[in-house]
C-alpha cells in the first residue's frame, strides 16, 4: 500500500538567480486543478522562485503547450497538471499515454519538465493525490521540474552542434567546406 510506504523526499534546491516556471493545467475537474496548483504555487514559493500559470483545456493539451513555450518563450522549467479519471472507454488509455509519452519526450529534447498529471481510478483517489496537505502531487510536479533546472544550471548551456568540431578552421574561425588540400574554398 502507497500509505504506508516510507519515502524519503530531496531538500528543495537553491538557485542564485530565482527560477520561472510555467505552469500549465488542464481545469477539467476544477477542484483538482485547483488543488493541484496550490501544491504546486507552495512549493516554487517557498524556493523563491517565479511563475506564470496558463490554462489548457485538457491533458492532451498540456504537452502540446509546454512543447511551444520550450521553444517560444524563456522559462528555465514546467510544471505540468491535470487529472484523468478512469470512465468506461479506452480513451482514457489513450490520454493517460499519449501526455506522458509526450512529456517525456520534451523532456528528453530538454525541458525540466515536473509531470503532476494525476492517472486515477476514480474521483476519490484523486482528491487524496491532489491536496496540498495529502500526497501532494502538484507540489511534487514542482519539485521535480526545480530539481532539473537546478540541474541544467549546474551542468551549464548544451554544447550544440551535432557532436563535433571541424579540423583545419583557420585562424578567422572560418573551415575549410571543399577544395583542394591547399585550401582556397573556407567558409
Amino acid at each position: 500500500m502507497a500509505g504506508t510506504e516510507t519515502r524519503d523526499a530531496l531538500a528543495l534546491p537553491r538557485f542564485d538567480q530565482p527560477a520561472r516556471l510555467l505552469i500549465v493545467v488542464a481545469p477539467y475537474y476544477r477542484d483538482i486543478a485547483d488543488a493541484l496548483v496550490a501544491g504546486a504555487t507552495g512549493v516554487l514559493e517557498r524556493a523563491g522562485a517565479r511563475w506564470e500559470i496558463v490554462e489548457v483545456p485538457g491533458a492532451l493539451e498540456v504537452p502540446v503547450t509546454v512543447g511551444i513555450a520550450h521553444r517560444q518563450a524563456n522559462f528555465d522549467g514546467f510544471v505540468a497538471l491535470g487529472c484523468v479519471i478512469r470512465g468506461e472507454t479506452t480513451h482514457y488509455d489513450t490520454v493517460c499515454n499519449d501526455s506522458s509519452r509526450a512529456l517525456m519526450l520534451l523532456g528528453l529534447d530538454g525541458a525540466c519538465i515536473g509531470n503532476g498529471i494525476l492517472t486515477v481510478e476514480n474521483r476519490a483517489q484523486a482528491e487524496v493525490r491532489a491536496d496540498p496537505a495529502g500526497q501532494n502531487k502538484g507540489g511534487g510536479a514542482a519539485e521535480a521540474a526545480l530539481h532539473l533546472v537546478a540541474l541544467t544550471r549546474r551542468w551549464g548551456p548544451g554544447r550544440g552542434g551535432i557532436g563535433f568540431r571541424p579540423g583545419g578552421a583557420g585562424d578567422d574561425g572560418s573551415f575549410r567546406i571543399a577544395g583542394t588540400p591547399e585550401g582556397t574554398h573556407r567558409a
